[in-house]
């Protein structure tokens, strides 16, 4: 397969436009959702992906996704106009500003491909991972100049979603850790530097902790999923939407910060922790939640709960960009 420019005609075009040129290897769902927010953002993109049916996957999949970034505020007319696919790695990454890599999470496989973009990459070449687990020390053990790697990991999906853990590798430079996060913030995302390279960074150790608790509470029968659901939803959702944990707690000292509320409630807090579940994902836990989970939520196509709670969640996200 040769380089192919896919363009379309249509109305208007992105006033902003600029030549930065990012390439995406690995246009799964995370890519594909790079894809589309890294294009209407104006930047020209070429996607590489071993694929036969690629070209026709990523067409497809822009098209699922559009009515979300106009909802966000995007114009994306002439949307594929600066996209363009290359199966040979070494011509799609050739003149590329920033690579976005979202490939599936092996080890030796991110490790082989690294050690190629070190190679077949412009020295100045920013890399960035989607990696959600492994980390930047990990997947450049066979790269030589590291220096200019590190973790880029959205909260799924990056077209909609702003948040970015960027996790520097144990060789990342300083000066490339800032190009990252002046990056990610020229796109509308929210960089948050994460200092440590820990297991599963921060934002997937959170949700697994909650996760944790609420299937042990499910699986011991104090609550349904349904209402497990309904009670985020309608407590911890909307509050920390609005504050986050800690400012939460801060708010919650009766005006006198967060060392008022760790006195009055900290015994509280350190006997609930006591008594945290633990869970094992075994056959009758993994049935119990299958169970419910389809109760719940089988009864409407994944495809309608999809949209509905996407709809929502750029109801919330127009608020808060507007209060940022």
């Amino acid at each position: 397969m040769e380089r192919h420019t896919i363009v379309q005609s249509t109305q208007g075009d992105n006033s902003h436009q600029c030549t930065t040129h990012v390439t995406i290897v690995g246009a799964g769902a995370v890519g594909l959702s790079w894809t589309g927010l890294f294009l209407a953002n104006g930047l020209r993109v070429t996607v590489h992906d071993p694929r036969p049916d690629i070209q026709l996957a990523v067409l497809s999949g822009l098209e699922r996704i559009k009515w979300s970034l106009e909802s966000l505020g995007y114009r994306i007319e002439k949307f594929t106009q600066r996209l363009c696919f290359e199966d040979k790695l070494h011509k799609a990454v050739a003149d590329a500003d920033i690579i976005q890599e979202s490939i599936p999470e092996d080890a030796e496989t991110k490790q082989s491909l690294y050690e190629k973009l070190g190679r077949f990459a412009r020295p100045s070449t920013l890399i960035l991972s989607s990696s959600a687990s492994l980390s930047a020390s990990v997947i450049t053990q066979r790269m030589k100049d590291a220096d200019r790697v590190l973790i880029g990991h959205c909260f799924d999906a990056p077209h909609l979603m702003p948040l970015v853990e960027v996790v520097p590798g144990n060789k990342t430079s300083k000066d490339c850790i800032n190009r990252a996060m002046t990056f990610y913030r020229s796109i509308g995302k929210w960089p948050v530097l994460i200092g440590k390279e820990v297991s599963g960074f921060v934002v997937n150790r959170l949700h697994f902790a909650l996760l944790r608790e609420s299937i042990h509470l499910v699986n011991s029968g104090v609550i349904s999923i349904e209402g497990l659901d309904q009670l985020v939803k309608a407590s911890l959702g909307p509050r920390w939407t609005a504050a986050g944990p800690f400012k939460t707690l801060a708010l919650g000292g009766d005006g006198e910060g967060i060392a008022r509320f760790l006195e009055r409630s900290g015994p509280m807090m350190t006997d609930v922790w006591r008594g945290l579940g633990q869970v094992d994902l075994d056959e009758k836990t993994r049935a119990t939640l299958h169970k419910q989970s389809d109760d719940c939520y089988a009864r409407v196509p994944v495809e309608d709960l999809i949209k509905e709670r996407d709809e929502q969640q750029i109801a919330i996200l127009k608020v808060l960009r507007n209060k940022k």
